[in-house]
């Protein structure tokens, strides 16, 4: 059986399978403002967490937190999973399928059959919704907000990806849905200025001890760049330069898009509450994004060793990474007074 379930692409995985989902059951709201919702722009880097060898570098917060966070702005009831025996996740799986519930799953991104070949590696954060089982072919029905229609995979696929070693942590076949939301939405306006405040809150409220989140995170970056030849050699300092590019700009929607994205929550923030300035910020937040992009242009122009044009340094990108960390710091400052 397939589940009646309106497939849209989106910029970022996890948001775009809580749109899907809440616009099932009848609750419309866009990408921007479920990230904006649930405070999910943000930014860490961790040394002491490894993918593939090196740091991990996020700039969203934690994978399931969107979830779990729009459950309890919106009052749903909702469910969150995991599993130690692989075929009990497969069978809960089924029996959620077979009355008639979305389920949404979190899986590694390697072994997905349907992917590219360039989007694969190791990394345990990536999700998909399965709206169904197909009983003549046994093939479960996914909808990937990466991709642009419905595709298949085979049961053993499936439960090899919600399985998935490797990467910055094993998964463990979780699996998140809703089972009921309310009637009427609660007090929009004033869930956009409390979101806003929390995601303040999360990027500038850190305190000095803890260097690894928040504009702290951009900060230490920013100090430990122009340490990688020294550290590691230079083949070894390109390989994590090459890390974070790929963080920054091809898991989910990377640094830029998310800034991008939050710009975009911010306009229909001003429209929602009537507070206009919030439009300024807006414009300010896609300056911010222009940044993240221009960082990423050079840090790719380093590790491909172009010849021609500019050429940049690991002190070059340390200064655009201090800079940026200044103009989050400020903003997010400002905007906590506006709301």
């Amino acid at each position: 059986m397939e589940i009646t379930f309106e497939h849209k692409q989106s910029a970022h995985c996890e948001s775009g399978v809580i749109v899907n989902m809440l616009n099932h059951y009848g609750i419309k709201l866009s990408e921007p403002m479920v990230l904006g919702l649930t405070y999910g722009l943000f930014f860490t880097h961790m040394p002491f967490v490894k993918m593939s060898g090196m740091a991990v570098t996020s700039f969203r917060t934690f994978p399931g937190m969107l979830f779990s966070r729009i459950s309890k702005m919106l009052n749903m009831q909702s469910s969150m999973r995991r599993y130690i025996i692989q075929s009990h996740a497969m069978r809960d799986l089924d029996a959620l399928l077979s009355d008639g519930i979305p389920v949404g799953c979190v899986v590694g991104m390697y072994y997905l059959p349907y992917m590219p070949f360039e989007y694969r590696f190791h990394f345990n954060g990536h999700n998909i919704c399965i709206v169904g089982k197909d009983e003549q072919s046994n093939e479960y029905i996914v909808s990937d907000p990466m991709l642009n229609a419905k595709v298949r995979l085979l049961p053993r696929d499936l439960q090899k990806v919600r399985f998935a070693k490797g990467g910055t942590y094993p998964l463990l076949g979780q699996m998140y849905w809703i089972n009921k939301v309310p009637d009427s939405l609660p007090d929009m306006p004033m869930l956009v200025r409390k979101a806003i405040h929390k995601n303040c809150w999360w990027m500038t409220s850190q305190p000095q001890c803890v260097t690894f989140a928040g504009v702290n995170g951009i900060e230490l970056l920013s100090r430990r760049i122009t340490k990688w030849e020294d550290e590691f050699g230079p083949r070894r300092a390109a390989l994590n330069l090459a890390q974070v590019i790929r963080m920054l700009e091809e898991i989910g929607t990377g640094g830029a898009g998310f800034r991008f994205m939050y710009a975009a929550f911010l306009q229909e923030a001003a429209q929602m509450t009537g507070v206009n300035t919030l439009n300024e910020f807006s414009e300010r937040m896609t300056q911010i994004g222009d940044m993240w992009r221009d960082f990423a242009y050079r840090s790719a122009r380093m590790f491909k060793k172009r010849s021609s044009g500019e050429q940049y340094t690991y002190s070059d990108l340390s200064c655009l990474l201090h800079e940026i960390a200044q103009n989050e710091r400020q903003f997010f400052t400002e905007l906590n007074k506006v709301v």
